[in-house]
Formats: structure tokens, sequence, C-alpha cells
């Protein structure tokens, strides 16, 4: 059945069974952590106090560039090689299945990332209108 948690002091499943103490103290940390770095190092008050890779930093933490375009691009590439790819994989099953999983698999997934690039966009737009009203 359940065997006996010598570091829990319990033999019934809890959430800590496989984090151990170091996982414990690492979430507690890091909890702590991040909070303090948040309000100090990267605290509204220090905006463009710094330079090179703590400027570099500190617009990743705020949230200032956005990084998910270029990785959505990437994926997009990745998902339309493997549809293309996988597709050849079903001509012996059926030619048909070969030939929509091809051609609508990728216009399904084209359409998918439009969207949530055009979302994007939207984001970004707006967040430069907002920058540019508040001057």
């Amino acid at each position: 059945m359940y065997e006996y948690d010598y570091m829990m002091g319990s033999s019934s499943p809890s959430l800590f069974n496989g984090l151990g103490v170091w996982g414990i103290i690492a979430i507690v940390a890091a909890i702590i952590g991040g909070i303090c770095l948040y309000f100090t190092v990267f605290s509204d008050k220090n905006k463009g106090a710094y330079t090179g890779f703590m400027a570099k930093l500190y617009d990743f933490v705020k949230f200032k560039k956005m990084f998910i375009t270029s990785f959505l691009k990437v994926l997009y590439i990745i998902l339309t090689i493997y549809i293309t790819l996988a597709s050849f994989g079903l001509i012996g099953t059926s030619f048909l299945a070969f030939i929509l999983t091809l051609v609508l698999g990728n216009i399904i997934v084209r359409v998918i990332f439009e969207f949530s690039l055009i979302m994007l966009g939207i984001y970004e737009n707006t967040t430069e209108i907002a920058k540019n009203t508040k001057k």
C-alpha cells in the first residue's frame, strides 16, 4: 500500500512526498527572494537607473519587451514541418487523410498562429498608444 515516509513522519500520500526538505526550502526562499527583488531592485523607482545587462534584465522582469512573438514564430515553423512530415505517414493508410492533414492541418495551424500574433499586435499597439498619450 503506502510506504512509511521517514521525512514527513506519515504513511499517507501528501503534497510534499516527492519534494523533500530542500524542495520546501527552495520554495520558501524563492517566494521571499522574489518578493524582495521585485520591491527593491526591480521597483518602478529604478526605472532608467540601470545600463547594460541590468537594464535588459529590468526590462525582462517588467515585461517591457515581449519575447513570445519570436517564440510563436519559431514554434509555427516547427509545427508546420511536423504536420507536413507526419502527413506523409498517412499515405499508406489513406491518400485522402494525407491530403487533408497536409493541407488543412497547415491551414489550421496558420490561422491559430495568425490569431495569436494579431492579439499580441493589438496589445503592443495599445501599449504604444497609452505610452504616447501619457506624454
